[in-house]
């Protein structure tokens, strides 16, 4: 098979996930970085290793998906719905996953580091062999699977409690800086 554009292999993703697959079973480096997947209903997709970044699959409908290995830095789901999909070992820096729907994935040695998760419904995905969970940003409305599929170090506990935040010299001014 020949060679295809990005917009070639979008279209192909959509219409013959099964072709697409078979055809990537002989590349290496498939660059899909800042595609829009928004709004598709895609199952039975094989990603692994695919460049993403930058991406959308916001609104999408997802099952079955291979994302182990993948680059899906700065990947949007907002309001996706993600089921049985696999992203073992994925780049996951600052993706968006807000009022998605992620249920039985897999995020072994995933890096997850600066996701958004607010009001996330998390439910029976498997995040104990992520890493970076802890730099991750969520909110009460957001809900994790059980603890045994989170990382022990994990607090999936929100706080607003800004006094963290706070400077420890009370008698700072702006005029000492």
């Amino acid at each position: 098979m020949s060679d295809y554009t990005k917009e070639e292999l979008y279209n192909l993703i959509k219409k013959s996930p099964q072709e697409f697959n078979k055809w990537k079973k002989n590349q290496e480096d498939i660059d899909l970085s800042e595609s829009d997947f928004s709004y598709l209903t895609l199952e039975n997709v094989d990603f692994s290793g695919v460049g993403l970044n930058a991406s959308s699959f916001a609104d999408s409908h997802l099952s079955l998906i291979n994302f182990s290995g993948s680059d899906l830095t700065s990947v949007e789901f907002t309001r996706a719905t993600v089921l049985e999909s696999d992203f073992t070992e994925a780049l996951l820096n600052g993706a968006e996953y807000s009022y998605a729907t992620i249920h039985y994935c897999n995020f072994t040695d995933a890096d997850v580091a600066g996701g958004v998760f607010l009001e996330s419904d998390l439910t029976n995905s498997d995040f104990a062999g992520a890493y970076n969970l802890n730099a991750c940003r969520f909110d009460e409305e957001t809900i994790w699977p059980e603890p045994d599929m989170l990382p022990e170090d994990f607090d999936s506990t929100y706080s607003d409690d800004l006094s963290s935040l706070k400077d420890d010299d009370e008698d700072a001014s702006a005029s000492d800086y």
